[in-house]
């Protein structure tokens, strides 16, 4: 039985009058724009899933993005144009047309094994590749793979307005309907990753290829032209060169748009993969009405204005991005449809003048010259091949040269100065000079204060560095705290005393964890503080693979105060933390996870059980990989998800606890638990078990042990299979991302003192010692799980109950130390004196960096300047970059 979309248009073709369509009804030709449509949406969806294909192979990055849009651009611009020539030969177009359908959808079929296939022979010569020659290789191999299909769409192009010729479809129709499917097709994947994976969704629209396919071959038999109808015009009066050439720069121009349009919007409203699509949908939609709708106000006036509105509009948008950008920061989303509505209309007020203008044109060009129709594809061919090559110049010159907001309003000029050449209008070209002097001042990134100016008010940049890969900031706090963002989100990377322990921790637990680590491997660079926390193991070769250059630089000479100067014990590799463990053949006795936003586009992958699977390749027999998460990202489904994941790579998996974020500790084989900390601290002195273990000892870190990672079935984080990455934003914005649930979920997760004691292999007479260390990390995430709650009075007696039992833990401490400087007043009600509270606290907790600025002002402002003097040290030898404290310094 047919499919409903062939079966309706081939009844429309029933009606239809003989010789063919040519001479047939209004259905019939809608029927003809219906078909066209369907192969819109084939195509994009093709494009876009194909994208993420490639996405996996190039990291967390745009060159996957950019690659997929240069091969297409290729491929649909020589495929216009060799169809200009098949034109005038052949007497069913719509029959090849359906021939080429089929092709490409068989093609998509296959194609996943192709590149199995080449990938399997381009990672096995990985080793001997720098970076850039295995991106140079990878690119080569799929600009050929992609481009083959796009040659055979941009060819159908062609044959699709032969078919059209002598009817009301116009060529802005036609074009315009093309693309309104295209926009379903790019919205299609958000639909179909996250239910059906990467590999259904492709036989999906694969299968949907061959119904329309099947369908033109259906309609092709009242399509055939007649011998006695007339032939198209002169096919090979193309319009003259300058012509092409100055429409193929609008192409450059218009993709350079689009792509810094995804950085910008997409840093702004937080790069998840739904917003990339919505960014696309939106820029498809602008194109499909303006080819539609303008054409038929083609006036001269219009023509002038076409490319006025676009300059005009991309420059508006630019001066009006740090205020969307804090519009977006205070605003509160109550549902996850709220924030998508809201994020579309957004993208559209600030794009859709230009997408419109940017429709509109090719149908009106086309209309100046002999046989409007082919003189379209001639434009179309050139606009086409005129954008890869302004995909390329935006990832490899326009960005890292002059970052994304500079390239954006180039672009908006550019385009506005090629569309004036088409005209004589003195008025406009005036108009155009004072575009230029506007668009002066828009030249550089606006400062992060204004961009987040509730997050980071009163900060200041000291640091801007952009390339293709990201936009990594360093901004100065008004308390001189630096912090390392990436596409402006905070990455837990500052140098806040707080901050600076949980990065410091990400090694300690790790190395700990392992009896004698000579090799390590970090996973992510960030500030380098986490790799500082390497520093009191002796005889460690550290490495570090961090693909952002600007995290690089940070971490070597912008955050050296506070990591150490560690990066000079360092062997960087820049590098996708992906690639390198495909390709590198070097093993180590501790890889550790950093932390990042599992939900940013392309994040989601490092949480993969296949590249759990790679870590635990380059583990030597005895060594452990230990991937931090952020507990405050995720919800109870997700984190369920990751830790399914991470167990089916490390079957032996464990959990540790650190403040508020969750540590999964795969073993190469056995978990070796208490027996493999104490070797490891026995090989070294006092003071360097106490440097080792951050001065908390070794109970306080075995007695965050949370227990095994229990087998459980549900789904899992996979890189063709895509799951947290789509969920965790409707999460998000839905309310299912809750801290207390996720401690509340985690807490049933703990096993008894008794049992973790086995499962460590805790000696008799350790077992005390372990159980008070043990006791009070539960009474710790109980408290802060009431806290949340809002159950102040009962979370503070268990903070108390987990302190009386394991003084020593800093994140217990610090909580008290808190508790008791928001009870200050009420001490001094009870017979305290300002200067005994203070020094109470400071017993409780002696780093509380609070109680030591209040006693430095104490002491100050009652005259006792070496007192004072004393506190400020103290200060200033635990935060560093304290502003206050360097004044005086």
């Amino acid at each position: 039985m047919a499919s409903a979309p062939a079966a309706e248009i081939i009844h429309a073709m029933t009606n239809v009058e003989q010789p063919g369509i040519r001479s047939g009804t209004r259905g019939a030709w809608l029927s003809v724009l219906a078909l066209y449509s369907l192969s819109g949406l084939t195509s994009l969806a093709y494009e876009v899933l194909w994208s993420r294909m490639l996405s996996l192979q190039f990291g967390v990055s745009i060159f996957g993005v950019v690659l997929t849009v240069a091969a297409f651009m290729i491929g649909l611009g020589l495929g216009s144009l060799k169809g200009v020539s098949w034109a005038k030969t052949l007497k069913n177009p719509m029959m090849i047309f359906g021939a080429l359908e089929i092709a490409i959808a068989l093609y998509a079929l296959v194609l996943p094994g192709l590149l199995h296939h080449s990938s399997g022979w381009i990672e096995s010569i990985a080793p001997q590749l720098s970076l850039v020659q295995w991106y140079v290789l990878q690119g080569l191999g799929a600009t050929i793979l992609l481009a083959i299909p796009a040659f055979a769409m941009g060819a159908g192009f062609s044959l699709m307005l032969n078919v059209v010729e002598n009817s009301p479809i116009s060529l802005g129709k036609l074009y315009g309907f093309n693309t309104i499917g295209g926009v379903a097709g790019a919205l299609f994947p958000l639909w179909s990753l996250p239910i059906l994976g990467w590999t259904d969704s492709v036989r999906v629209i694969a299968m949907l290829g061959l119904i329309v396919g099947a369908a033109a071959l259906g309609l092709s038999r009242y399509t055939r032209i007649p011998d006695s109808l007339p032939k198209p015009g002169n096919l090979h009066a193309r319009p003259p060169i300058p012509a092409l050439l100055i429409y193929a720069g609008i192409g450059a121009g218009s993709i350079m748009l689009e792509i810094g349009w995804v950085r910008l919007y997409g840093m702004v409203m937080l790069r998840t993969e739904y917003v990339l699509g919505l960014i696309l949908a939106v820029f498809l939609a602008g194109i499909a009405l303006g080819s539609i709708l303008l054409p038929r106000w083609n006036k001269k006036w219009m023509t002038v204005l076409l490319p006025l509105v676009v300059g005009g509009s991309v420059l508006l948008g630019l001066w009006l991005l740090p205020a969307t950008s804090a519009w977006i920061e205070r605003r509160e989303f109550q549902t996850f449809l709220g924030v998508v509505s809201t994020q579309a209309l957004i993208l559209a007020i600030f794009t859709l003048p230009a997408t419109l203008a940017l429709g509109a044109w090719l149908p009106i060009l086309a209309g100046r010259y002999e046989n409007a129709k082919f003189s379209g594809v001639w434009l179309y061919g050139a606009n086409c091949l005129g954008g890869a090559a302004g995909a390329v110049a935006a990832c490899l010159v326009f960005i890292p040269l002059l970052g994304s907001v500079a390239m954006v309003a180039i672009s908006g000029l550019a385009i506005t100065a090629l569309g004036l050449t088409w005209i004589k209008s003195r008025w406009a070209w005036l108009t155009f000079a004072a575009m230029l002097l506007l668009a002066w001042p828009l030249r550089n990134m606006p400062p992060v204060h204004d961009l987040l100016p509730k997050i980071e008010a009163n900060s200041r940049n000291l640091y801007l560095y952009e390339d293709a890969i990201s936009m990594t900031h360093v901004v100065r706090q008004e308390d001189g705290q630096r912090v390392l963002l990436s596409d402006l989100l905070r990455m837990d990377a500052s140098t806040e005393p707080g901050a600076l322990e949980i990065q410091m921790d990400q090694a300690r637990l790790a190395l700990l964890l392992h009896p004698a680590p000579q090799t390590v491997l970090f996973l992510g660079l960030g500030t380098g503080i986490s790799v500082s926390g390497s520093i009191p193991f002796p005889s460690l070769i550290r490495s570090a693979v961090e693909l952002s250059q600007g995290s690089i630089y940070a971490a070597k000479y912008l955050f050296a105060p506070v990591n150490g100067s560690i990066m000079d014990q360092v062997q960087i590799q820049r590098d996708d933390a992906r690639h390198f463990l495909s390709s590198s053949p070097r093993h180590y006795d501790v890889i550790v996870g950093d932390l990042f936003h599992p939900d940013i586009a392309g994040m989601g992958s490092l949480l993969s059980t296949q590249q759990f699977k790679r870590a635990r390749d380059h583990l030597h027999p005895d060594g452990i990989f230990v991937q931090w998460l952020a507990l405050n990202q995720f919800d109870v489904q997700s984190l369920s998800a990751v830790l399914r994941s991470f167990q089916r790579a490390f079957p032996e998996g464990q959990m540790f606890m650190d403040g508020m974020h969750l540590a999964l500790v795969g073993p190469r084989d056995k978990f070796s638990g208490a027996r493999a900390m104490q070797a490891n601290l026995s090989r070294l002195t006092p003071q360097g078990q106490s440097a080792a273990t951050g001065g908390e000892g070794k109970w306080t870190w075995l007695g965050r042990y949370w227990g095994p990672i229990a087998e459980t079935d549900g789904p899992v984080q996979d890189e063709w299979e895509p799951y947290i990455e789509y969920r965790l934003p409707r999460s998000r914005y839905d309310g299912n991302v809750n801290l207390e649930k996720v401690m509340s979920w985690l807490l049933k997760q703990h096993p008894a003192p008794d049992a973790a004691m086995n499962l460590l292999g805790i000696a008799l007479e350790d077992r005390s010692r372990f159980g008070r260390a043990y006791v009070a990390t539960e009474l710790t995430v109980r408290s802060w799980a009431l806290t949340l709650r809002g159950d102040e009075g009962q979370a503070g007696k268990l903070i108390w109950m987990g302190y009386k039992a394991n003084p020593q833990d800093r994140w217990i401490a610090n909580s008290l130390a808190e508790n008791m400087l928001q009870s200050l007043d009420q001490a001094k009600q009870h017979g305290l004196s300002e200067h005994e509270a203070l020094k109470r606290i400071m017993e409780v907790y002696p780093n509380s960096i609070s109680a030591l600025r209040a006693s430095w002002h104490l002491e100050k402002s009652e005259g006792r300047t070496r007192e004072a003097e004393q506190y400020r040290s103290r200060l200033l030898a635990i935060s560093p970059l304290d502003s206050e404290a360097k004044a005086l310094h």
